[in-house]
């Protein structure tokens, strides 16, 4: 073969894998865009819908400000009002409250979850305090604690404790026990059994109850701040409210509904670290 046809050849075959590698790229960016918009279309759509109704007044644009208005008062609440704020007042107080309620709720459902004695005892008092809601005991709590940051951090913890303390026992009772007598009659001390059969047998359980608590931490949040508060997200959506800044109250809403967002995805993507194996069921 002559040089100029081996030349010709090596072009041709450069030429065909360029095209297979377009051909793989534009197939790829078609599933993200058939993804993205099987996801998010109905969203999309609907903040859309919401731009082009309050624009055109088909809905009262004072009780529903143009999507844009919602933008250029979140952003002027960030960069020179109390937004932000706001923001970090609101992230420490739910953090706090949040972490807290993990480091109790996790260890005390695990310990209940394996000596039934122990959740039987405990059982009674704790479906009591669970069916008590917790805004109906926030008041006994700004009696206990006062009106600063104590109460609130607490209403806050009390109600995000029983979700994942349920869902840890859960967790727990759920793992099979015929993998825990089968470590057993492997030699396997108490120890080994509980970090290798029964804290990874619960962990599903256990991210679905901080997922559940990480929702009610933001709600009763807003609920806290709402009462005695001046300072926080719930405080400005009440404040914006009140001084009829409907487009700033919008603003502080989503940057709530954004919150728990990242909060749930930031757990998910945890989950899907620590649990590979039981991916299916996240």
């Amino acid at each position: 073969m002559s040089l100029q046809n081996l030349n010709g050849v090596i072009a041709i075959g450069f030429d065909r894998s360029q095209e297979v590698h377009s051909g793989n790229l534009l197939r790829a960016w078609s599933r993200r865009a058939v993804f993205f918009l099987t996801r998010c279309g109905l969203l999309l759509a609907f903040l859309v819908l919401w731009q082009v109704a309050s624009t055109l007044r088909w809905v009262n644009p004072a009780v529903f400000p143009p999507l844009d208005l919602i933008w250029s008062a979140f952003w002027r609440g960030m960069t020179q009002g109390t937004l932000a704020a706001d923001l970090g007042v609101s992230l420490r107080r739910s953090g706090l409250a949040f972490a807290s309620a993990a480091l109790v709720a996790i260890p005390l459902g695990l310990f209940m979850g394996q000596i039934r004695v122990v959740e039987q005892a405990l059982d009674p008092i704790l479906q009591l305090f669970r069916q008590t809601s917790a805004l109906a005991l926030y008041p006994v709590f700004i009696l206990l604690l006062g009106l600063g940051e104590l109460s609130k951090v607490f209403v806050i913890f009390w109600a995000t404790t029983f979700p994942l303390l349920l869902s840890t026992i859960g967790g727990v009772k759920e793992v099979d026990p015929r993998l825990i007598e089968m470590a057993r009659v492997y030699g396997a001390s108490r120890l080994a059994v509980f970090t290798r059969v029964i804290l990874p047998g619960a962990l599903p359980q256990i991210f679905v109850g901080l997922r559940l608590s990480a929702t009610m931490a933001l709600l009763m949040l807003i609920a806290s701040e709402m009462i005695g508060a001046n300072q926080g997200l719930g405080f400005q959506v009440m404040n914006a409210q009140f001084n009829f800044q409907i487009p700033l109250m919008f603003s502080a809403i989503f940057l709530l509904a954004a919150l728990g967002l990242l909060a749930n995805y930031s757990i998910v993507g945890v989950q899907r670290h620590l649990c590979r194996w039981s991916e299916a069921n996240i």
